[in-house]
């Protein structure tokens, strides 16, 4: 005798802000993943020569690629605004006996992040 399953409807996740936010939040993944195909196919089109690497990035001035790379963007950032909130959840620091406050690891985090897109944007920039 198999045990009864109560049928869930499609979108049950948006029946609640907190699962309609959890699930916005693991399909930023879907863009992040085709984001790295994008980026792994440019490293793959450095292999094929310069034509083959200039027709790439013409390819990706394309108004559709430029729109994807904006929703792109939002969905690294609300992936990692939304992980920066829970990871004093995920990661538990101790100092002696007491919790680190999830202030202080949160802000460690956004530091962190600020202090790597600095790095980065000065690299780019300085040519």
């Amino acid at each position: 005798m198999t045990p009864y399953h109560r049928p869930v409807p499609f979108a049950w996740w948006l029946g609640r802000r907190v699962y309609t936010l959890f699930v916005v939040r693991e399909l930023t993944s879907v863009f992040i993943a085709a984001y790295v195909v994008l980026l792994l196919r440019l490293l793959h089109t450095l292999t094929l020569g310069r034509e083959a690497y200039e027709a790439y990035l013409r390819s990706l001035a394309a108004p559709g690629m430029v729109v994807f790379h904006v929703v792109a963007l939002a969905a690294a950032v609300y992936h990692s605004v939304t992980w920066f909130g829970l990871s004093p959840k995920a990661m538990v620091i101790r100092v002696g006996q007491k919790q680190a406050p999830a202030g202080i690891i949160v802000g460690a985090n956004y530091l962190a992040w600020i202090a790597v897109s600095a790095i980065i944007a000065w690299l780019v920039l300085r040519g």
